[in-house]
């Protein structure tokens, strides 16, 4: 992709009306532009991310042995009265003239009346079912950036059991497949025990990034893997470890990127569960993680190239433009995701956006490289002088 034939633009000044690290670095990138308080467009960039986070998501899921569906976002009123949720606060409601909807926050409704045409007996269970979809939810505080919107992208799996026993072996395997997502991701999360909200009493399980910059408070052992939600833990920080393993509890802000409910029969006649990551959160999640005072720094699976190609002096150097074209075709030939920076601005604006993009690899070529190459990781900070052999032997690594 050249570069000089982006939709977007990065910009030189971060927007002055957000306070969160991931809207300020997305926006200022191009990666996103904002709409409204809690929605925002993703740009070309911004949706190559999203598409690879998403593809990561539904991989695992496939290997789950979920199938993919796709439910509607418009959903009739008489769905959320016959669970009781018509009036939970987080719903959009748009009314016609003959009919009310409600716009979707959540599928357990749409999911249980569609699994009823479907599974007639014990033995058609049990069955997985999930789908990527936008979801809506009024969110009162809409203010840091992809965390907390009021449009947003989720996957959310729903299963389906004939008795509890089947549902809780599930419920583990869905639980391991998340890791194998974060652990793909690059994202360490803890999984805490937390509050099912308007979906269970039980205890449900988050999946949290430790972040200092996230909303949630969690307790977990410096040892074991006990973790716990502010809201339902009995311990506080310095406290033993209450699985007497020998740790100490630690209080940490965190950011929740999925979360996993028994629903047992809340739902259904059957034993439910319900799934659900943040695709857009966890974009949001990346960027409040991995970042510096330069920009972001893409873990390699989600970037939206794997090679950013710089080309210094263009308008200067035949030599420069001939070399930077031929390596530029020859990553393509070996389908290797590149951006070219082919554009006619100076050397500074060039590394100052490289920097902010936050694309893995970046290499450069110049008067100064001569017929070498200059690679280096945007996550370190010593470069190396490289033929071209010898770069793509980096890139095969």
């Amino acid at each position: 992709m050249l570069q000089s034939r982006l939709f977007a633009k990065t910009s030189k000044n971060f927007p002055k009306d957000e306070e969160s690290i991931n809207a300020k670095y997305l926006l200022r990138a191009g990666y996103i532009a904002k709409n409204s308080a809690g929605v925002f467009t993703f740009l070309p960039l911004g949706l190559r991310v999203l598409n690879k986070i998403s593809q990561i998501v539904r991989e695992e899921m496939n290997a789950l042995g979920a199938e993919e569906l796709l439910m509607p976002a418009l959903i009739a009123k008489s769905y959320w009265e016959a669970s009781g949720r018509w009036n939970v606060p987080v719903v959009y409601k748009i009314k016609t003239d003959r009919e009310e909807y409600g716009l979707g926050w959540t599928h357990e409704e749409v999911i249980k009346i569609i699994a009823d045409q479907f599974i007639l007996s014990d033995r058609d269970l049990p069955q997985a079912v999930y789908q990527i979809q936008n979801k809506f939810r009024m969110e009162p505080r809409a203010r840091s950036g992809l965390l907390r919107g009021r449009e947003f992208l989720m996957k959310d799996l729903y299963s389906f059991h004939k008795d509890e026993g089947g549902l809780n072996a599930f419920y583990e395997s869905a639980k391991a497949a998340y890791l194998k997502i974060y652990k793909r991701l690059e994202m360490p999360v803890v999984v805490a025990e937390a509050s099912g909200g308007d979906f269970t009493k039980d205890f449900t399980h988050e999946f949290q990034a430790l972040v200092e910059s996230g909303e949630d408070t969690i307790f977990h052992c410096s040892k074991c893997d006990y973790a716990q939600n502010k809201e339902v833990a009995k311990v506080k920080a310095g406290d033993a470890c209450p699985k007497n393993c020998g740790g100490e509890v630690k209080e940490s802000r965190a950011i929740e990127v999925g979360n996993i409910f028994r629903l047992g029969q809340r739902f259904s006649n059957w034993f439910m569960g319900s799934y659900g990551i943040g695709i857009s959160r966890i974009m949001g999640t990346i960027v409040e993680m991995s970042h510096d005072d330069r920009g972001i720094i893409w873990p390699e699976a989600v970037a939206p190239f794997r090679v950013h190609l710089l080309a210094l002096g263009l308008d200067k150097s035949e030599a420069v433009k001939e070399n930077a074209a031929k390596l530029y075709e020859t990553l393509k030939a070996k389908n290797i995701e590149v951006l070219f920076d082919d554009r006619l601005v100076p050397a500074g604006e060039k590394l100052f956006d490289a920097d902010l993009l936050g694309i893995p690899t970046r290499l450069i070529v110049s008067e100064k490289t001569g017929i070498k190459i200059e690679l280096k990781q945007r996550r370190e900070k010593d470069s190396q002088l490289l033929d071209v052999a010898e770069v793509l032997q980096c890139l095969n690594s």
